[in-house]
């Protein structure tokens, strides 16, 4: 399977891709300022469940490519590394705009709410490019099964997505008020994840994948 190094450096990868800013994040913090932590813990629930659906899709999509396309992992390799470079110019253009930056919500009920964290997630573009183009770069064939090796590095980007946006959205309120004193975190967080983003590019896109 895949070797334990390159587990951490996905499991980093995970965590900064959740601690930058989309549509789940944002999702997130403001249903739970607005509606309480446990509004946001049960839309938590369908972002997962959004998490389940890219994850199989994925497994099944990257195992077809290695299959039909024996080199994929270099096809797909600097598509990866452009879209991270993206997302880091996202976070560092001028104008961007922090998640901790709520937008108001009505009052929804719960099986509204876990339907609403799965819709979120599920048309997540973020979420479905980080899947298909980050993915096969820590997947290799030697390594046994492309598939099980898809739902792994799913397993390990879900369990490190759950525990960050379970954090946030039982202290989202704390962190907004907080944010709204102190303005230039929030510029010190936007800049401090492009700069990772843009680095974990540069790490994706000249790294050398041993057989």
């Amino acid at each position: 399977m895949i070797p334990a190094n390159e587990l951490i450096i996905f499991a980093l990868a995970a965590l900064v891709m959740v601690l930058s800013p989309g549509p789940n994040m944002i999702y997130l913090i403001s249903r739970s300022i607005c509606q309480g932590r446990n509004a946001g813990v049960i839309s938590l629930l369908g972002v997962i469940a959004g998490f389940v659906v890219h994850m199989f899709a994925a497994a099944l999509g990257i195992t077809a490519l290695f299959l039909a396309i024996p080199f994929a992992y270099e096809i797909v390799k600097w598509l990866g590394a452009s879209y991270l470079l993206y997302l880091a110019w996202k976070m560092l253009k001028p104008g961007a705009s922090s998640p901790f930056e709520p937008h108001a919500l009505p009052i929804e009920p719960a099986h509204k709410l876990f339907t609403m964290g799965f819709v979120t997630n599920a048309l997540n573009p973020k979420i479905a490019a980080f899947y298909l183009s980050i993915f096969p770069q820590f997947i290799s064939p030697e390594h046994g099964s492309v598939f099980l090796q898809s739902i792994l590095l799913g397993c390990v980007q879900i369990g490190v997505s759950f525990i960050v946006n379970l954090a946030i959205a039982l202290s989202a309120a704390e962190l907004a008020r907080w944010f709204s004193h102190h303005p230039v975190w929030l510029r010190v967080q936007r800049y401090f994840m492009g700069v990772m983003l843009g680095g974990l590019a540069v790490r994706l896109a000249t790294e050398q994948r041993n057989a």
